[in-house]
């Protein structure tokens, strides 16, 4: 029988704050705290949701990814586009995905997610899936772009593209 060998990522090695434990069931990085959860029971709860809610239930789980997205952008510092570029490292040494930003100006912000958790624990889907990282990046650009832009998940792989892109609305 192998020996399973554990390495660590080198997305996790990037954070600019460590992960921390603190032995009593805690992970924190920077002070918040964290967990971890595997994409397929988030894929489950999103689907048992959307079984209950229908289209509504995608709000809820944009809703969430607003609230943890605004805590993450409060806490960064720096230009406009040092806070939009760590928000985006952090969120891939994290594990949600490989973020590419693909434009940004101070009032528009498209992004292109590649191995998005939430798309390839969901399955295929006739519509975008990822409405965690939407909402992530709508507290992001509420926090760094003039006015209040939503957000709008124009690709999904999910759907079968090669990535999840998302764009500024106003």
């Amino acid at each position: 029988m192998g020996v399973a060998r554990v390495v660590a990522s080198p997305p996790v090695s990037a954070l600019r704050v460590p992960l921390a434990d603190d032995a009593a069931g805690a992970l924190t990085i920077g002070g918040a705290r964290y967990l971890l959860i595997r994409p397929e029971t988030l894929a489950a709860l999103q689907k048992a949701a959307e079984s209950v809610l229908g289209a509504r239930a995608a709000e809820c789980l944009v809703a969430g990814g607003r609230a943890g997205g605004g805590r993450a952008s409060a806490a960064l510092t720096g230009s406009r586009e040092e806070r939009v570029r760590r928000l985006m490292e952090n969120g891939g040494a994290i594990g949600w995905g490989a973020f590419t930003l693909e434009r940004l100006t101070a009032e528009a912000m498209v992004v292109a997610v590649r191995r998005s958790p939430f798309a390839e624990a969901y399955g295929p889907s006739p519509t975008p899936v990822c409405h965690l990282i939407r909402g992530v990046l709508e507290a992001l650009a509420a926090a760094t772009l003039a006015g209040a832009p939503s957000v709008v998940e124009t690709a999904c792989a999910a759907v079968g593209a090669d990535a999840c892109r998302f764009e500024t609305r106003r």
